[in-house]
């Protein structure tokens, strides 16, 4: 999932995808532990896509706070 359509999904689209990829990654490193899986490269794509969500979310967070910050002074 490119950083361009994570940017434009809401927080709460965000948190149901995020939610989503721990479920698929999970599954994944299960099955591959009963019988190996060919494409590996799988495990780094999810992880990289829950990397990248994790990311948008915080500077969202932090934004809403420094937005609060500068409100009150």
């Amino acid at each position: 999932m490119e950083i361009s359509v994570i940017r434009e999904l809401s927080s709460k689209e965000l948190k149901e995808r995020l939610d989503e990829l721990k479920l698929e990654y999970a599954k994944l490193k299960m099955g591959h532990a009963i019988s190996p899986v060919d494409n590996t490269t799988k495990f780094r794509e999810i992880r990289k896509d829950i990397a990248r969500i994790l990311t948008v979310l915080t500077e969202r967070e932090n934004n809403e706070k420094q937005a609060n910050i500068n409100k009150s002074k």
